[in-house]
């Protein structure tokens, strides 16, 4: 979904704004209509899931590890399958997408950030696509205009999208069911689903930079929130992913729910896809106990004024903490002293600012139950 050109005063990008406001009324007005006249149907709903898992993993495997990151290799029919698929999301072509993502990336939460949350939700959201700048410059995607795929998606970028993205859904429901079901292949994996995964990446865009954690980095709102990573592929590992934009893997750890680190996982198995890069462990546990430094170290500061006023026994698990917090202070404040630690004394730093930080927690809910 490309934007017009924007000079001086902001105007609204109007096919943006018909497109992505038809197919959300179309959405939500004809596929309840469809449903009451023509009644529930199994294979509609089983299409609809088989098209929201392909378009929506060649956005999150296609799209942003594989073309915005080069977070891996893969072979030919990887790159096609994603190009085709990707078109299908109606999110415009690879070169323009993996364009704004690499913006975002460097200047993140900035002016220069396509979908900076800063602006509020609705910008981060949407409002970029229906009023936001144009850049029209290719200088981050040059390795793209390279690729012979990602060329050909942008030559024959419509055609593919309207005949991935709604033709072919239409004619496997017509195959199915004639007119009657070619109709509902048109509503419900074809528009039905194009809105769903649309707002699945906005989502990325605007929640995942308000709800949720943020245990690899603080200097900028991305956050990792689990409940977004289920509908999202693994994508609501966000946090994780702004430190280490490289990795292959958003949910780094084994059993957060990233079913793109798992797809590109099995890929690598069959030859299909390789180089998978990954970040060092050593690298992951030095920026978790960073941040865990200077959290506990800014919690701390607040209770200190309220000691006086806790429980004998609250008050001892505040001294716990700070002499945990002095510990290990040399290391989490100072690069180079980080540098010395193994992975596996890095593991007892982590494992002990996290029950500090769990510890203080636990003081802030006790803290709010006193109040209510």
């Amino acid at each position: 979904m490309s934007q017009t050109n924007t000079t001086g005063k902001r105007k609204i990008h109007w096919l943006n704004f018909f497109f992505l406001t038809g197919t959300l009324v179309a959405a939500a007005v004809g596929v309840p209509l469809y449903l009451w006249v023509f009644g529930w149907d199994w294979y509609q709903f089983a299409l609809f899931v088989l098209f929201f898992i392909l378009t929506g993993l060649s956005i999150t495997l296609g799209y942003h590890r594989l073309y915005s990151h080069h977070a891996f290799e893969a072979a030919w029919p990887i790159k096609l399958f994603t190009i085709l698929f990707g078109a299908a999301t109606f999110q415009g072509t690879v070169i323009e997408w993996a364009s704004d993502h690499r913006y975002h990336h460097k200047f993140v939460d900035r002016d220069g950030d396509p979908y900076d949350v800063t602006k509020g939700f609705f910008h981060a959201h949407i409002g970029w696509l229906l009023y936001g700048e144009n850049r029209n410059n290719a200088d981050n995607v040059r390795d793209l205009l390279a690729d012979p795929f990602a060329s050909w998606q942008k030559r024959y970028y419509v055609p593919l999208a309207v005949g991935m993205g709604i033709v072919l859904p239409t004619l496997l429901g017509f195959l199915y069911k004639g007119p009657v079901g070619a109709l509902g292949g048109f509503l419900i994996p074809g528009i039905a689903r194009i809105v769903f995964v649309q707002h699945m990446t906005f989502f990325i865009n605007s929640l995942c930079h308000m709800v949720g954690r943020r245990p690899y980095s603080i200097h900028c709102t991305c956050r990792d929130s689990w409940v977004l990573a289920l509908v999202t592929f693994g994508e609501g590992y966000h946090n994780f992913h702004h430190a280490f934009a490289y990795d292959y893997r958003n949910g780094v750890l084994p059993w957060q729910w990233d079913p793109t680190k798992w797809a590109i996982w099995i890929l690598h198995r069959l030859g299909l896809v390789w180089n998978l890069k990954k970040a060092r462990p050593e690298a992951i546990l030095l920026a978790r106990l960073h941040v865990l430094g200077e959290t506990l170290q800014a919690k701390l500061a607040q209770w200190r004024q309220k000691a006086a006023r806790l429980p004998v026994s609250f008050q001892n698990g505040l001294f716990q903490v700070e002499s945990t917090l002095a510990r290990w202070k040399d290391y989490w404040s100072n690069p180079e002293k980080r540098k010395e630690l193994s992975e596996e004394i890095l593991k007892t730093a982590v494992r002990e600012l996290e029950r500090a930080d769990a510890f203080l927690r636990r003081l802030d809910r006790v803290r709010w139950a006193s109040t209510g």
